[in-house]
């Protein structure tokens, strides 16, 4: 299965940038697995300031709507996803709900500005 979503970590000392590993994650599930209490999200060192998530475009495009397949980005924090305005979408519903539910970790709602 190809990947959907694709994770950049991102340092910065001074001017110089420093690519971190890169995840990929095969659909919004597993990257909710990934930033729920205990996922791989609270593995992020502290010394990254820049995290980039990039869905990719999907396999087949959408010919009813095609601004669903239209790309954007969306900043929370020093977060930023970016794809499709369809799976920001989704991703936007399912961030408000399970922020809600708690079923967020806090290293990742801290990273987003979700956290007081």
């Amino acid at each position: 299965m190809e990947p959907v979503l694709t994770v950049e970590f991102t340092a910065r000392a001074g001017s110089k940038t420093f690519e971190e590993e890169s995840v990929h994650l095969h659909d919004l599930d597993e990257f909710f697995d990934y930033v729920a209490p205990g996922g791989g999200c609270e593995q992020i060192p502290s010394d990254v300031s820049e995290i980039r998530m990039v869905f990719l475009k999907p396999l087949h495009p959408n010919t009813q709507i095609p601004a669903a397949d239209l790309v954007a980005t969306l900043q929370l924090g020093m977060t930023y996803f970016t794809g499709p305005l369809a799976e920001l979408g989704q991703l936007i519903e399912q961030l408000l709900d399970r922020s809600g539910r708690g079923e967020l970790s806090r290293s990742f709602m801290a990273i987003t500005g979700m956290l007081d």
